[in-house]
């Protein structure tokens, strides 16, 4: 079980990590908003090159939270959301913590 949470934790830790630029939070929005898309529609309107855009692909590929397909000549990314899933539980986890700390303390408080 312990082995799991430590595991658990690391990859959730990758996802905070890839989440924590500006740009990585951008593009993994706009293929929340807008279903998968080709780098050259990634870039559509940004200020940030092509080349640029694709090494933030590849962190929040590795983080979990994209992945690419081949759609003729191009590769299309998707959103992962197993990743996100993943993160969202281990911070519910924390918050019912602090819940159950905040509890004892109020009760402490008030005794």
């Amino acid at each position: 079980m312990r082995h799991n949470a430590a595991r658990s934790w690391q990859g959730s830790a990758l996802v905070f990590s890839a989440l924590g630029d500006e740009v990585r939070l951008g593009v993994l929005a706009r293929l929340c908003a807008q279903g998968p898309l080709s780098i050259t529609r990634l870039t559509e309107g940004s200020h940030v090159s092509r080349q640029a855009v694709t090494k933030h692909l590849r962190v929040l590929a590795n983080a979990g939270l994209v992945k690419s397909a081949r759609d003729g000549r191009e590769n299309v990314w998707k959103l992962q959301p197993r990743g996100l899933t993943e993160a969202r539980r281990l911070l519910d986890i924390i918050s019912r913590q602090w819940d159950d700390t905040l509890e004892r303390l109020r009760a402490f408080v008030e005794s």
